[in-house]
């Protein structure tokens, strides 16, 4: 009988399955942690795209709001030109006052700009929070917007 135990003893000894689990969770593991990375950061993504744009529409109409007084009382209020030359003086000031780096404000301003309408764009920087992990460069996103005198 002893020599029976001893064979099967031997046998399932051969067989031992311990720690084959431990590769498969290991494994699941990095898949989550992967797509963890690219739920979190691609919504960080669209995210900082919306601000960029938010903040470039706001900064267009502070750059608009800026209006040339004594031409819309000339016009008795049927013009309303823009002081398009403060445009970048203006978006910059705005752009600080939203929280922007020093670098993304000197790197924002207007795109074009003339008495009735400005553009402006804006730059925002940002850094991943997940795949910085392996990927250590910040991003960059652009936001644009247009802003128009119109009286009436």
């Amino acid at each position: 009988m002893s020599r029976v135990r001893a064979l099967l003893r031997d046998r399932y000894a051969a067989c031992d399955e311990r720690g084959s689990g431990a590769a498969a969770v290991i494994m699941f593991a990095l898949l989550f942690m992967v797509l963890a990375a690219f739920v979190v950061d691609g919504g960080l993504s669209i995210s900082q795209r919306e601000r960029a744009a938010d903040i470039a529409e706001q900064a267009a109409r502070y750059a608009a709001q800026d209006i040339d007084e004594e031409a819309l009382r000339a016009s008795e209020g049927r013009n309303a030109p823009i002081n398009y030359e403060h445009c970048p003086e203006r978006v910059a000031e705005f752009a600080s006052r939203s929280g922007l780096t020093t670098a993304d404000v000197n790197a924002s301003g207007c795109v074009s700009a003339s008495a009735q309408q400005v553009e402006v764009r804006i730059r925002l920087t940002y850094r991943p929070v997940l795949t910085g992990l392996f990927y250590s460069a910040p991003l960059t996103v652009h936001g644009t917007a247009t802003a128009e005198s119109v009286t009436g």
